[in-house]
């Protein structure tokens, strides 16, 4: 190991990871990066494995985990083999409520959708139809959500 790397500036980490040095030090209020030594100058010193750990936590919330996920995502991974369980049933899980978040957006596309379609029939009506119904509170209900 190349002795530079086991004390890298928090720039520079920032730099690796493709975050800005906020976003270290909220991960570090979080409990997601450890808390790196300080130097004799008083500045952070991290480890190389803190770049690689925040691209997996910028990747982890790309695919939709939450910070309280990925730090369960965290532990499971320092779990190895024994982790593999519990990182499936949290994966299948974000997997359901990815699922159900496409079919609340789907209902929300054709009340729009419905919304649109009535607009432009009606285009000599005094009201618009997008707007009376937000008005009214009524948009159309779609694909059986009350409260589309």
């Amino acid at each position: 190991m190349d002795s530079r790397r086991s004390h890298v500036r928090i720039g520079d980490v920032a730099r690796e990871a493709g975050v800005n040095i906020q976003t270290l030090r909220y991960y570090e209020r979080r409990g997601l990066l450890a808390e790196p030594a300080r130097g004799r100058s008083g500045y952070r010193d991290y480890g190389e494995s803190a770049a690689p750990q925040v691209r997996f936590i910028k990747r982890a919330q790309d695919l939709g985990f939450s910070l309280s996920e990925i730090a369960e995502l965290l532990e499971l991974r320092d779990r190895a083999r024994r982790g593999r369980p519990a990182t499936r049933r949290l994966a299948a899980a974000k997997m359901a409520a990815i699922d159900e978040k496409i079919r609340e957006l789907t209902a929300m596309r054709v009340a729009l959708a419905q919304l649109v379609d009535a607009c432009g029939r009606s285009a000599n009506a005094p009201e618009c139809p997008i707007i009376e119904a937000l008005d009214l509170g009524r948009p159309p209900v779609a694909a059986g959500r009350s409260d589309v």
